[in-house]
């Protein structure tokens, strides 16, 4: 521990007796916290060259443009994002330390697009690594409110990052903006071919629908617009659902293709069973916490069915706890007896049909809740995505919502950064004062998750996999339609 500052203590002379002998010291360390302000007056060269007809002044530091220093802007920052303090709060807990300053001010540091630019460009930096740092990412979604409207806010994480992403609806297309690091309409890119009449004829569309779509330009990455141009032009008598479905498909086809760009594209969601989650990646594993929640909620009235019910969640976890074991220790025969287990546990037929007709439903998700005997280091819940969720509802109970776009894209920089910093082990007000004051002590958080990355096992079943010559989507399930 690093000590600021060493006070020397005497006894008391009227508490010695005669006979006292002076033996050394014994140290106590108290911490302490000094909060007050600290005003720093600059003494500025100035010369005055005849020749140019100019001044010249020396520069400031970086950091200590407008009046306050790099120590007052990051504190305000980690206040509001990392300790979730409302802007009234802050300042007043400022002036209270002596330090005056505007609500505007205050504001124009938490939400200034140009003031926040290097952050904005760290945060797609963290994206494009934390994709790239595993094939499997988490995915969640939460509300978020924008000048009093309902928006909704994807979420992307795994161990080394987590990433927000608000938009403005809670579907398909939003997810895959958020996986493309985009915000709003325009980022969202569509395109037409055989993937996309895969995926469209998955979703339930006619044939007849699907071999219009060939009509559009092929092989190539179109804007939405050209796409909802030629909806109303050829789709005009269909339903907007199958609008929905046609959009999708193009923009599943779309995020499969790309070439040349920095967001390496995923083979795994984690996620619940929320429809807008599934055909994305090739493949999709369920959260078994999710699954054991909808357990809990069943009330059953009889004694009976209550001895069920808690007989059955026993059984539930404790297989749950053998695959944890499995993750340890995986190995093929290990994997047979666990899928034959899953069958005998879900084929339960208890007689209380409450419990009967929810077991029915996790059968039927086998295929994503087992994903893990085939990719031991996935996750078998969703937890880190939850707890981002938790972070923003926070947030947006202390502040209600943003009132403008600016304050949207603030709030997902630097709340992801915050996260992120926080699981690479950085202190996050460090953090900020080090990029205000471009000091460059701390390297760039994409190239940390990158090097971390490369120390942990996150793709260990996808070592030996070969690229596939073509992507083969994931076929949907009666449960999702």
């Amino acid at each position: 521990m690093e000590i600021h500052q060493e006070q020397l203590l005497k006894v008391k002379p009227e508490n010695l007796p005669g006979d006292a002998v002076f033996k050394g010291y014994r140290y106590v360390v108290v911490r302490d916290l000094v909060f007050q302000p600290l005003n720093i007056r600059f003494k500025k060269e100035r010369y005055y060259s005849p020749a140019q007809k100019r001044m010249i002044e020396a520069e400031l530091r970086q950091g200590y443009q407008g009046q306050f220093s790099p120590t007052a802007k990051a504190l305000v920052l980690a206040l509001y994002y990392e300790g979730l303090m409302s802007e009234p709060k802050i300042k007043e807990l400022l002036w209270q330390a002596g330090l005056n300053i505007s609500a505007g001010q205050l504001s124009h540091w938490l939400t200034d697009p140009t003031y926040q630019a290097q952050f904005h460009t760290e945060s797609r930096q963290v994206l494009s690594a934390g994709l790239g740092s595993s094939k499997w990412q988490h995915i969640d979604t939460t509300s978020s409110r924008v000048a009093g409207v309902n928006w909704h806010c994807p979420i992307i994480c795994n161990p080394l990052y987590t990433y927000y992403c608000t938009l403005t609806n809670k579907d398909r297309l939003s997810a895959i903006r958020a996986l493309r690091g985009g915000a709003g309409k325009e980022a969202l890119i569509i395109r037409m071919d055989k993937n996309a009449e895969a995926v469209g004829s998955l979703m339930g569309l006619t044939k007849a629908l699907v071999d219009k779509l060939w009509e559009l330009p092929l092989d190539q990455d179109l804007c939405e617009q050209t796409v909802n141009e030629f909806l109303a032009r050829e789709f005009s008598q269909q339903p907007n659902y199958k609008w929905k479905r046609v959009k999708d498909a193009l923009a599943i086809a779309s995020y499969h293709a790309q070439v040349g760009e920095d967001l390496p594209i995923l083979k795994i969601l984690i996620c619940d069973d929320a429809p807008s989650f599934q055909v994305i990646t090739e493949e999709v594993a369920l959260c078994w916490v999710h699954d054991g929640r909808h357990y809990k909620k069943l009330e059953p009235r009889l004694a009976y069915h209550r001895a069920l019910l808690e007989e059955f969640r026993g059984r539930y976890w404790r297989y749950y706890r053998e695959l944890l074991a499995y993750q340890q220790n995986p190995g093929l025969s290990e994997a047979a007896r666990l899928d034959t287990a899953f069958n005998e546990l879900f084929a339960t037929h208890s007689g209380y049909k409450a419990l009967d007709e929810r077991i029915a439903i996790t059968q039927a998700k086998k295929w994503g809740l087992l994903m893990v005997l085939k990719h031991p280091e996935i996750p078998l819940h969703n937890n880190p995505a939850e707890l981002a969720v938790r972070t923003r509802v926070r947030k947006r109970d202390v502040s209600m919502f943003c009132s403008k776009l600016e304050g949207v894209r603030s709030w997902d920089t630097f709340q992801g950064l915050a996260s992120t910093c926080r699981k690479l082990g950085i202190n996050f007000y460090e953090y900020l004062l080090d990029r205000i004051s471009q000091n460059g002590k701390i390297v760039g958080l994409g190239t940390l998750i990158k090097e971390k990355a490369a120390g942990l096992n996150l793709n260990g079943s996808w070592i030996n996999d070969k690229p596939r010559p073509e992507w083969q989507p994931l076929q949907l399930r009666p449960w999702l339609r």
